[in-house]
């Protein structure tokens, strides 16, 4: 699930993401469990030939994994076919460098280079052979099916009670009913807008922001907000409609079954390229399972949704967390941080 759309120009793939280095990682040592398989002359031998098959696969795998996370960025500005021609070249300079050093030290009997760096080229064409295949497969419209239909489960039922809300302000506040429209139909066009790209961060912080007043007006003095954003560069981008449906789950889980006043604390900062959000909200009283976010019908399929949508991004770099802790309901998001200058605006290839 690593990828919704990508640009008309083909990248390798983010050799810094988790779930490439752990798909090359299995998808290599399965190679060398095959190769070990066929090599054995008898089947009970078969894992001694691995452990010394592994012996070489492992340290030439891990330094051409280090190698090309570090030219990452580099690999991404060549020409596709130019790209993974230098990988498949790296690859064998490794191979070669690694069988010879071997043979130096009298650590292997078999002198013969071509033969390593054959078996690795091969190795290597086959692991990106996979990662354009798995590339291709999500390309079409099932992700961004599933996208959309993950952004249609957001609930709509505030909609309904914002209407209410400007419904009633027309006679009183005319004002203050017609800026109501104006945010709710600002919502209206977030929802209903081609999300596939990631969206600046700002917009999603003025999305909120808007969404909160509205609550704001139907709860009254029973919605308390502290926004606590950090020192963050402007050109943040995050998945859109990440942060609206965290805070209308606060409001519809936290604030609204409670006839006491309560708060929503929005915090965000980043830290090692990493962006992160936590949202914490009162309950109505969180020793009584009853009141417990879960036991209200929604609170899992929203969270599900949200942590289904960062995986459609982000692969295996983001995670979301949430829980009980103190008496208070938080929800924690850490994904890496992506600007304009990085070469797509959906998730890593691949």
């Amino acid at each position: 699930m690593g990828s919704i759309r990508q640009n008309t120009r083909r990248l390798l793939p983010d050799w810094r993401n988790q779930g490439i280095l752990w798909r090359a990682l299995i998808g290599a040592n399965l190679l060398a469990l095959g190769a070990s398989l066929v090599e054995a002359r008898a089947l009970a031998g078969w894992l001694t030939v691995f452990m010394g098959n592994a012996a070489w696969v492992e340290p030439l795998l891990l330094a051409n994994l280090i190698f090309l996370a570090l030219v990452r960025d580099a690999l991404w500005r060549c020409p596709f076919r130019l790209g993974q021609g230098i990988v498949l070249l790296a690859v064998a300079a490794s191979a070669a460098f690694l069988q010879d050093s071997w043979r130096f030290l009298g650590l292997t009997q078999d002198g013969s280079i071509w033969r390593a760096v054959l078996l690795a080229v091969l190795c290597a064409a086959s692991m990106l052979y996979y990662f354009e295949l798995r590339a291709q497969a999500l390309l079409p419209h099932l992700a961004e099916a599933r996208l959309a239909a993950l952004n249609a489960r957001i609930r709509p039922h505030f909609f309904f009670n914002a209407l209410n809300t400007i419904i009633a302000l027309i006679r009183s506040d005319p004002r203050g009913a017609e800026n109501a429209l104006e945010s709710l139909s600002d919502l209206f066009r977030a929802l209903l807008k081609n999300n596939q790209e990631l969206t600046p961060l700002s917009a999603e912080i003025a999305l909120g922001r808007q969404y909160l007043e509205l609550e704001k007006l139907r709860l009254g003095e029973r919605l308390h907000v502290l926004w606590d954003i950090g020192v963050l560069p402007q050109d943040i981008l995050v998945p859109p409609l990440m942060l609206q449906p965290l805070l209308e789950n606060a409001v519809y889980h936290g604030i609204e079954p409670s006839a006491q006043a309560g708060e929503i604390q929005i915090s965000m900062d980043m830290k090692d390229d990493r962006l992160r959000l936590e949202i914490i909200n009162t309950l109505e009283d969180a020793s009584e399972p009853a009141a417990l976010p879960e036991a209200r019908p929604g609170n899992r399929m929203a969270l599900e949704n949200i942590r289904q949508r960062l995986a459609l991004y982000y692969d295996m770099e983001a995670s979301l967390e949430h829980g009980i802790r103190n008496g208070l309901y938080r929800v924690r998001v850490e994904c890496p941080c992506r600007t304009r200058d990085f070469p797509f605006l959906t998730a890593s290839p691949c």
